[in-house]
């Protein structure tokens, strides 16, 4: 299971969510271009040391994402959209997907819609527009590595003082 984040807009964002794929062991993919300079000073700041423990993979464009995709044998793209009809609690997730997250400010275009194998979001109540990128990655990944049996094995932390 990876994920891929497309065009993304927010440094922090971008961050927090290779901070979260390095620690669940799942790799990246960047599609590119980006709203700020890769490895800027507010993603590292937010990815933190973790970043150097992240399997990241950029990608020129969505072509070229799409190129490399193709070449993917088990590789499902299942995008996480507001506008699918499927909650991801509803969805069930293989080994092989890549669980693709749009852009900040605008999604993703309606050809990246096209190409998507499957199409989920995350429940809400009215009203309300969209959660936090990062939010919604930490959600969809969580549940398909509990579905998958993906999740790395926990290690023992230190006791606390």
């Amino acid at each position: 299971m990876r994920l891929a984040l497309f065009e993304p807009d927010i440094a922090q964002n971008t961050g927090t969510i290779l901070r979260l794929a390095a620690c669940l062991g799942v790799g990246v993919d960047l599609i590119e271009p980006a709203g700020f300079p890769i490895g800027s000073h507010a993603m590292r700041r937010a990815g933190m040391d973790y970043l150097d423990h992240v399997e990241m993979r950029r990608h020129s464009s969505f072509a070229a994402f799409a190129g490399w995709l193709a070449g993917e044998t088990n590789a499902r793209l299942v995008l996480l959209t507001t506008s699918a009809a499927r909650p991801y609690t509803e969805f069930t997730f293989q080994d092989g997907d890549i669980l693709l997250l749009g852009r900040e400010s605008a999604g993703v275009p309606p050809e990246v819609h096209r190409r998507a194998d499957a199409r989920i979001r995350i429940p809400m109540r009215g009203g309300m527009r969209s959660l936090n990128v990062a939010v919604t990655a930490a959600m969809a990944l969580g549940e398909g590595l509990r579905q998958t049996g993906l999740f790395p094995p926990d290690a023992p932390r230190s006791a606390s003082p």
